[in-house]
């Protein structure tokens, strides 16, 4: 028989064994991963910049997919020379929560397929990961945007374009909020980040994690594939969690 010590390091030993290789912490995108707006947030752009700046100039030149918030209005102000002071974009932003409420309330919105199902999935797993957000969204708009969904309060943590306006550095941002969360350094293939888009790819790459790529927003699936992710599927009901996580 085994005495204390001998069976309490037995217990930490199995217990790194359980965790290797299994995936500890998943990072989704939101729009065109997650949910579908009906264009509510670049409606929501486009009206801030009408109202308060009274600008509607070269609007359609910005591109949104795979983009952070602060980039695209970075980008406006650029092709219209409004400044891009701090005070400029805090008068944006604070605007823009308002409309993006606003707009989505008459929109027609949507889950994307397979959604609820495969968190429901992730959460079931007898050691389930932690969920969290990868975004490009500032926070308040995830917030407004995932709570029309009641889908909010599922995640625990993540990075937004408050953080930084570069994808891949947000990544590394949600990373460090979920290893400081768990209490512990997370190795790169325990994190998944799923997106829509080459740049969701990307930025999952930027941190060493793998890759789950969803033809359901920003690119086809052939695109994606290009891109070579771990998994490229038409939506979240063609994988299991267990095949993504374990």
């Amino acid at each position: 028989m085994l005495d204390l010590p001998q069976a309490q390091h037995c217990h930490r030993t199995f217990g790194r064994l359980l965790f290797q290789d299994m995936v500890r912490l998943v990072l989704f995108d939101i729009d065109g991963t997650l949910v579908r707006t009906g264009g509510a947030g670049m409606k929501a752009f486009a009206r801030t910049f009408a109202t308060e700046f009274r600008m509607a100039d070269h609007f359609e030149r910005l591109k949104f997919a795979g983009r952070t918030d602060y980039s695209l209005v970075r980008e406006f102000f650029g092709f219209n020379q409004i400044a891009p002071t701090p005070e400029n974009f805090r008068r944006f932003f604070d605007r823009y929560a308002f409309w993006l409420d606003y707009i989505l309330r008459d929109s027609k919105t949507e889950l994307c397929p397979g959604v609820w199902e495969f968190i429901h999935e992730l959460q079931a797993l007898p050691q389930a990961p932690m969920l969290g957000l990868l975004t490009g969204n500032v926070r308040l708009g995830a917030e407004i945007k995932l709570r029309h969904f009641n889908l909010w309060e599922v995640f625990q943590t993540g990075g937004f374009a408050n953080d930084h306006e570069d994808r891949d550095q947000i990544a590394a941002v949600a990373l460090q909020r979920g290893c400081r969360i768990l209490g512990q350094d997370l190795r790169g293939d325990e994190v998944l980040v799923i997106g829509d888009t080459p740049l969701d790819i990307r930025c999952a790459r930027a941190i060493g994690a793998k890759a789950l790529a969803v033809a359901t927003g920003g690119a086809t699936l052939e695109e994606l594939k290009m891109r070579q992710p771990d998994w490229a599927i038409p939506d979240l009901r063609a994988i299991t969690a267990r095949e993504v996580v374990a």
